[in-house]
């Protein structure tokens, strides 16, 4: 079997913004015109004393999934919660059954204890809000930080599954980096969506939300 050798020059290899390069039919079998995926911007909420803090609008059918990245999350209270709750009527009530999953990887300052642990942080079929953070501190430099994704939240056939990982300084001296899935176990659009601290309030930090193209 012969090897035929291509000139680096007969191939176009010229990058396109939003464009990934793939194969077709063409003479040099090389496109630059297959699209990628993109983050798409749709909204930012910074905390300052806040009780909640809502989205109550771009969460629809224009993106099968959605993006929150919630960072430097830092509460009135020490050893506080952060929470999520999702609503479907438009944020008039936000009280969806969900059932979830949680644990938890820790590991102290003082090293003398670490560990990877199921935690009690679930729900069954609860229409309580989710944990996300377990008790963030409230020491100055404190605060949580992390992702969630919502999954083709206007959908009216399916359950709506979410992902979420956070990292927090758990009351300053631990870091806990928890990990939490499960799904909305309704098949109305979810349309609006709400975080808080299980006492008190945000005291400061920012939460973005993304559609995923």
């Amino acid at each position: 079997m012969a090897l035929s050798k291509l000139n680096f020059n007969s191939l176009n290899l010229t990058p396109v913004a939003g464009k990934g390069i793939g194969f077709d039919s063409g003479a040099d079998d090389l496109e630059a015109s297959f699209s990628g995926g993109a983050m798409v911007f749709i909204s930012k909420s910074t905390a300052s004393s806040s009780s909640t803090i809502s989205f109550t609008s771009g969460i629809d059918s224009t993106y099968k999934e959605y993006l929150f990245i919630f960072n430097n999350i830092h509460p009135e209270t020490n050893e506080t919660q952060l929470q999520i709750n999702m609503s479907t009527d438009s944020g008039s009530n936000y009280n969806v059954t969900k059932t979830t999953s949680f644990f938890r990887a820790y590991h102290a300052e003082a090293d003398d204890a670490a560990s990877v642990t199921y935690y009690d942080g679930d729900l069954a079929q609860s229409t309580d809000f989710q944990r996300l953070c377990l008790g963030i501190g409230n020491a100055n430099d404190a605060s949580g930080s992390g992702y969630l994704h919502l999954f083709n939240p206007s959908s009216t056939t399916f359950v709506k599954h979410f992902t979420a990982q956070t990292s927090e300084n758990y009351i300053s001296t631990y870091s806990l980096h928890n990990f939490c899935a499960g799904y909305c176990n309704t098949t109305s659009a979810i349309d609006a969506v709400q975080f808080k601290m299980n006492s008190g309030d945000i005291d400061a930090g920012t939460i973005t939300l993304y559609g995923i193209n």
